[in-house]
């Protein structure tokens, strides 16, 4: 089956960058590029393509408005195309939580983006194809910005008797979002790889810092592992447990070798080092993705003692990642993402 793609973006030289790649891959084509969204609203109606990509600052009607229209008329995967922009990244997590399925930044001006560039947008458009959507309601009025939360004064390093280790790839933002939003602020650390482009893992994280009693932060290399905390793992920086000097006092540790599963950072790589480190005080999960990343570090965690969880089918936007874990056995469990909160609650206090 052939993936059709609607480009919509008001640089010519983005569109030709973009339609090139497309039209190079043997599985996917080109079915039309568009301008603007007004334009981009008459070709989503006429060619019916399976996968539109998007970008996110437009004139006349920007692409999170074009992206929210459409989202209630007629839902198709759809790929932002974001600058590195402060504000391109703020509009592509309100993209992501409009319904987006994925992000991917522009070629710096004047390249083609290269052949790694080329790769990442067809892996993306192929993982948006096989994406779950749905329809989704208008969006209500611009709410006002949330009071500061209040954060705990930050903790001298301590024993920590329990980590949690998540991963996730494409639609994982919104669930980790919604795992942590469900964590109290006594919570064990949670050490996170969400595949993303650098310049964006520190917003993201600020924004979930935002939105959550627990303290979230951009993982830097060499600090204390804490209660209370999640770390996200840096854009183009893998991360893990460096080797303790005391039981059950962890540090980050941040590295620059090689993609693994085409992905630096790497689901594989944290979770290996869970296992290696942690043993059976981590508990793993696997979250919705498209490939295989984590599911092999996944097993090697299950077969260190830890505790392990995948997202289920019904909830995953791409069931890649957890299918692969569960295929290899390597999930305990395998929970709807509204369940995976509440269960790490549950094992927190059972091993507090």
């Amino acid at each position: 089956m052939t993936i059709r793609v609607l480009i919509v973006d008001d640089s010519a030289l983005i569109r030709n960058v973009l339609q090139a790649i497309v039209n190079e891959q043997p599985d996917m084509q080109v079915v039309g590029m568009a301008p603007d969204a007004y334009s981009a609203r008459d070709m989503v109606r006429d060619l019916k393509p399976d996968v539109i990509t998007l970008d996110v600052e437009m004139p006349k009607m920007d692409g999170l408005t074009f992206l929210q229209q459409l989202m209630q008329v007629k839902p198709t995967p759809v790929l932002m195309v974001s600058s590195h922009t402060e504000a391109g990244s703020d509009i592509t997590f309100r993209a992501l939580e409009s319904g987006a399925v994925d992000f991917v930044t522009k070629p710096a001006p004047g390249s083609s983006g290269g052949q790694d560039y080329g790769e990442l947008i067809a892996y993306k458009i192929r993982a948006a194809a096989s994406a779950r959507v749905e329809a989704r309601a208008p969006a209500g009025p611009p709410q006002p910005p949330a009071p500061a939360r209040r954060k705990a004064a930050k903790r001298a390093p301590a024993d920590t008797p329990q980590v949690i280790f998540i991963g996730a790839s494409t639609g994982g933002t919104q669930a980790i979002q919604e795992i942590l939003q469900a964590m109290p602020a006594s919570c064990p650390p949670v050490l996170i790889v969400q595949h993303m482009p650098e310049n964006f893992s520190l917003p993201f994280a600020s924004r979930l810092d935002s939105l959550c009693e627990i303290t979230v932060k951009e993982a830097e290399d060499g600090e204390p592992v804490l209660p209370g905390h999640a770390y996200i793992a840096p854009g183009g920086r893998h991360l893990l447990v460096a080797k303790p000097t005391t039981p059950r006092r962890y540090t980050l540790q941040l590295a620059q070798a090689e993609a693994v599963n085409l992905h630096r950072p790497s689901v594989d790589i944290l979770f290996r080092s869970a296992a290696k480190r942690v043993g059976q005080d981590a508990t793993g999960v696997l979250l919705t993705g498209m490939g295989k990343d984590g599911a092999t570090g996944l097993l090697e965690m299950k077969q260190a003692g830890a505790r392990t969880i995948a997202q289920d089918e019904s909830t995953s936007v791409v069931f890649g990642m957890p299918r692969e874990a569960i295929r290899l056995g390597a999930a305990d469990e395998v929970l709807a993402l509204p369940d995976i909160g509440r269960r790490l609650a549950e094992l927190a206090k059972t091993s507090s």
